[in-house]
């Protein structure tokens, strides 16, 4: 069965549940409600206002993609803060 580019994109989009900046860990929450625990120390985050380090750009609520080399996070993509989710007009 063929997803649609919908489907594609909610399977790679993950909302982040719980942020623990000291351990260098995100808890997120994918498409099937399942929650992961991520390693994400040294990894770059990009928002919209360009590159960080670490994870303290990152907010529990936030709509995220996530670019993985080796296994591990490379790159932590912000697509959507947790405010601007609860002001769009799609609600």
């Amino acid at each position: 069965m063929t997803q649609g580019f919908t489907e594609d994109l909610k399977r790679d989009r993950l909302t982040v549940v719980e942020v623990d900046k000291a351990a260098g860990r995100l808890r997120v929450r994918g498409v099937e409600d399942a929650c992961s625990d991520l390693a994400c120390e040294g990894t770059v985050v990009v928002t919209e206002e360009g590159q960080a380090q670490g994870l303290g750009a990152i907010n529990p609520g936030d709509i995220i993609t996530m670019e993985l080399e080796d296994g591990r996070a490379r790159q932590i993509t912000v697509v959507r803060r947790m405010y601007e989710e609860y002001s769009s007009p799609e609600l």
